[in-house]
């Protein structure tokens, strides 16, 4: 069990414990998945989290990798989305889900608050039946699941944004005075955003506060000309007052871990993981300079995806941020040139 995990994700830092945890994990999976220790064995002493090794995220699109320990239970894989049909796939062992959930149910309560309200997915009931995986777009729906108090999959088909099941999300509004309401960025906003709303669906979500909850596919809102402030607004204005929009960044190679958009424009870092920006030639650490994204978390136990170089960049922001939350913060400012478009990570 992380220590740091006890802690409230947006409190004091403690990079000693964090540190420790990493290095931890980086002996743990060492000894327990051999491609890691071929791949990380000149890694040399690990002094700060600069020093943890790292796998690049395109390694776990090529193996499945798996890390062996006493009363370890492994489970499904996990798919991120692409492009080109070539998945990272992450094993899930139960120690690590365990982690994994409490970890995004700490993270969503301190942003949305922790009281249970019904939880409209914007995807089929059909992308849940997958033998032995399970889609990035599943798994982030269902990171909220200790919110909601009841699901509905509002997709009639997966793909086809357009067949959203109104009469029951009416319903839902009805009986309801606040909702939450998950979907990938491209999908929230062709099926619910941009459309135009069935008149007792207007109605009913007028007197509804709705928490609207994000992720991926910015890329093809840009092509659209859709800009942040065009999107919240196209969400928030049928909504009842105090509804709102959290737009998070999170990878399938990090599962587990979030990573908010706060209203002064920064995505900030729980305590139980780390941001490093590294230059992309030279892996050099950057801070105020961008750079190429490596992420860190603490929960990963049935693989090494504890540290990941990811194909984003970002910089690291130093000193405390306007919004008034302690701890690490970043902006995400794109995919790396030529890197593959998915839809797991917000970009």
């Amino acid at each position: 069990m992380s220590k740091l995990l006890a802690r409230e994700p947006y409190g004091p830092r403690d990079d000693d414990v964090l540190l420790a945890e990493l290095t931890h994990l980086t002996e743990h999976h060492d000894g327990g998945c051999a491609e890691y220790r071929a791949i990380a064995a000149d890694a040399g002493p690990i002094r700060s989290v600069e020093d943890v090794p790292f796998l690049h995220v395109e390694v776990f699109k090529e193996l499945r990798l798996e890390t062996s320990f006493e009363g370890q239970e492994s489970g499904r894989f996990l798919l991120s989305s692409a492009t080109s049909g070539r998945h990272s796939q992450i094993r899930l062992d139960d120690k690590s889900s365990q982690l994994q959930s409490e970890s995004t149910k700490k993270i969503f309560s301190s942003l949305l608050g922790e009281k249970q309200r019904p939880l409209i997915v914007l995807d089929s009931v059909t992308s849940l039946r997958q033998r032995g995986k399970i889609s990035a777009r599943i798994a982030a729906a269902l990171s909220l699941r200790p919110l909601a108090s009841d699901l509905l999959f509002a997709l009639d088909d997966p793909e086809d944004p357009s067949s959203m099941r109104w009469e029951a999300i009416e319903a839902v509004l009805e009986q309801n005075d606040e909702v939450l309401v998950y979907g990938f960025s491209w999908i929230l906003w062709t099926s619910w955003g941009k459309a135009e709303l069935p008149n007792r669906v207007a109605d009913a979500i007028a007197q509804t506060r709705v928490s609207f909850v994000h992720s991926g596919g910015w890329k093809k809102l840009e092509a659209e000309a859709v800009d942040r402030d065009r999107f919240d607004e196209a969400l928030l204005s049928p909504a009842a007052p105090l509804s709102t929009v959290l737009d998070y960044y999170g990878l399938v190679e990090q599962v587990g871990v979030i990573y908010p958009l706060c209203e002064s424009g920064y995505r900030h870092v729980p305590v139980w993981a780390d941001v490093v920006v590294r230059d992309s030639l030279t892996h050099q650490a950057l801070v105020g300079s961008p750079g190429q994204i490596q992420l860190l978390n603490s929960l990963a136990w049935g693989a090494p995806y504890h540290s990941v170089l990811t194909e984003d960049q970002g910089v690291i922001e130093p000193g405390p941020c306007p919004c008034g939350r302690s701890g690490r913060r970043f902006q995400l400012l794109g995919r790396l040139p030529r890197a593959e478009v998915r839809g797991c990570a917000n970009v």
